[in-house]
């Protein structure tokens, strides 16, 4: 049933302590494709990677029962973490075949994994560069609003901190942690219907005057924030992505 998957998205607390030993971390690693003779834009790629990690999260073999059910369990009942890693070319083609789902949006595409041990990471992904993932062009800002065309569709809207700089890769990590929060704001039928459309929503960097309004949203539960451990970029506690819910362009195809 959806609602296993869905369950155990609202029900995430997050915090915890890491373990002693770091390849015992557990962590979703997702890679972006980036290649060097038609690279992909900031904006598509930013939005493939959130699809592609809430899609990982909501796959029916994520179910109880699922083969992925264990993997995803215990990783929502530690800290959540991501690695953005780039490939391109053959590197690219070589992790299609392991467990995760590829999301594409306007030419641009990211694959999410099943999570699992930093330190049993599949040499395919373990090989890619974690550096690296800057790529051109520029995101809409804060002053646009949802439900401009009358075929947006009811989805996720998220949200980046005006105020802090990420690098893609960073961001990529952030909104797809976002994407997984945002669930919480649609009821366990809305959040079906969003998923069966295959999740759409926008990337989009906040002005000061939006975020200000989204976080006092986000304390009174109406949006969902996320906010960063402070490993790399960032510091502690930083409130680096906030997910509102609103109309957003439809999926293409």
């Amino acid at each position: 049933m959806f609602a296993d998957s869905y369950g155990r998205l609202v029900g995430y607390v997050g915090g915890g302590d890491d373990p002693a030993d770091p390849a015992d971390v557990l962590a979703m690693q997702v890679v972006l494709r980036i290649e060097k003779t038609d690279p992909p834009n900031k904006h598509g790629l930013l939005v493939a990677a959130a699809r592609a990690a809430v899609l990982v999260c909501l796959d029916a073999r994520g179910e109880h029962g699922g083969p992925w059910a264990p993997s995803l369990d215990e990783w929502s009942g530690a800290r959540i973490r991501k690695i953005a890693r780039r490939a391109r070319g053959k590197q690219w083609r070589d992790v299609q075949t392991l467990w995760g789902v590829t999301a594409e949006h306007d030419g641009c595409r990211a694959r999410a994994f099943v999570p699992g041990r930093v330190g049993d990471v599949d040499q395919r992904i373990r090989k890619l560069q974690i550096g690296g993932t800057d790529v051109d062009g520029e995101l809409a800002g804060g002053e646009l609003s949802g439900g401009d065309r009358a075929d947006d569709v009811d989805g996720l809207c998220l949200w980046l901190n005006p105020g802090l700089e990420m690098s893609v890769g960073k961001s990529a990590a952030q909104v797809g942690h976002a994407s997984m929060l945002g669930v919480e704001l649609f009821a366990l039928d809305q959040a079906q219907a969003w998923y069966d459309a295959g999740c759409p929503l926008d990337v989009r960097r906040s002005d000061a005057a939006r975020w200000a309004s989204l976080s006092d949203a986000a304390a009174a539960g109406t949006a969902a924030a996320v906010r960063d451990a402070g490993f790399t970029e960032v510091a502690p506690g930083s409130m680096t992505v906030i997910a509102e819910r609103m109309s957003v362009q439809p999926l293409a195809g």
